[in-house]
């Protein structure tokens, strides 16, 4: 009789040891995004998703507005004054295809609104950029180096913060128009706008990146910085300005709502961009002219995209600032 061979059951139990002491593949930067906390906030807040989607609704308008515009508000070949004052559609004297009816200059509302965003967008965008790098640099400086250095750029944001910004932002639009006098045109206004919004918003970021470099640079990781040799401006960009980003992204929320508002303000008050090349101010003051003479819609359309957008803005700002402080987590 032959020996039959039992088999062993432990081989039949699959050894997993080895596949336990693989390495896990590590989740990229969206793969940790989404497992973020500020992720979860953003998914748990439906106030705050309506506002993002609202605002990337607004860009996406703005970015495609020759697409979506039924003419060239800034074309005067474009416009009649056959075609002016024409009520919105669904009223009585409605025509096709002006679905917010139209203006003075026979502008289809709603190709100027379009348009209208993309000026005021740029201009908010471009001037928080500006304002943020200029308050960052000074910021730094002031934070890292100290003393005399630091003494003068406080007494600087001292000094403008007892101005409203709006001020600031005139007193710049004033000394460019005496300057160049008539030789701006609307490309040149846009660049004055820009300027204007840039010095009147840098002292905030100047102040929160002050405060924060003077906890950040006692550490130790700036000391072991400072000891290998490294020089001053790679480690304040590269060790000390990374720790100071979540500050940086709640000022540049509200400011971004705030150079829009400024930029509106000036056009509404004739220092902005000119009627030719309108923002969503320069709709709202020319709409204005017409409010009690029965054309409503000129003025209502662009004043409730405005405030839409400022809403919404606004709205994710405040959703930033509270899920990136870490005593209300």
């Amino acid at each position: 009789m032959s020996d039959i061979a039992v088999p062993d059951k432990t081989d039949a139990v699959p050894d997993n040891t080895q596949a336990d002491q693989l390495p896990r593949p590590t989740p990229g930067h969206f793969g940790r995004f989404i497992d973020s906390d500020l992720f979860y906030s953003f998914r748990r807040s439906r106030i705050t998703m309506v506002a993002a989607v609202v605002t990337l609704l607004f860009f996406l308008l703005a970015l495609f507005a020759p697409l979506l515009a039924v003419q060239n508000p800034f074309d005067p070949a474009q416009l009649q004054l056959m075609n002016s004052r024409i009520e919105p559609l669904w009223l009585a004297d409605g025509q096709s295809p002006y679905l917010l009816g139209t203006d003075e200059q026979g502008r289809d509302v709603l190709s100027a609104i379009l348009y209208g965003l993309r000026i005021s967008i740029v201009v908010g965008v471009l001037g928080v950029m500006l304002s943020g790098a200029l308050g960052i640099l000074l910021g730094l400086i002031a934070g890292y180096f100290g003393g005399r250095i630091d003494g003068l750029i406080m007494r600087i944001a001292d000094v403008q913060l007892t101005f409203p910004a709006i001020l600031i932002a005139l007193l710049v639009n004033g000394i460019a128009k005496s300057v160049f006098g008539n030789r701006l045109d609307s490309m040149s206004m846009l660049v004055v706008l820009v300027l204007a919004i840039g010095l009147s918003f840098w002292v905030q970021y100047a102040r929160t990146v002050r405060g924060s470099v003077l906890v950040e640079k006692n550490k130790d990781y700036v000391a072991a910085a400072q000891l290998i040799g490294l020089p001053a401006p790679v480690i304040m960009l590269r060790h000390v300005l990374p720790n100071t980003t979540g500050p940086i992204l709640v000022i540049a929320t509200i400011n971004l709502a705030l150079a829009i508002i400024t930029e509106a303000t000036l056009s509404f008050v004739g220092a902005g961009m000119p009627d030719t090349m309108p923002s969503l101010g320069t709709l709202i003051r020319i709409g204005n002219n017409y409010l009690f003479s029965g054309e409503w819609w000129i003025v209502a359309f662009p004043g409730l995209a405005l405030a839409a957008l400022i809403l919404s803005i606004n709205l994710l700002g405040d959703w930033l600032r509270d899920a990136l402080n870490p005593k209300l987590r």
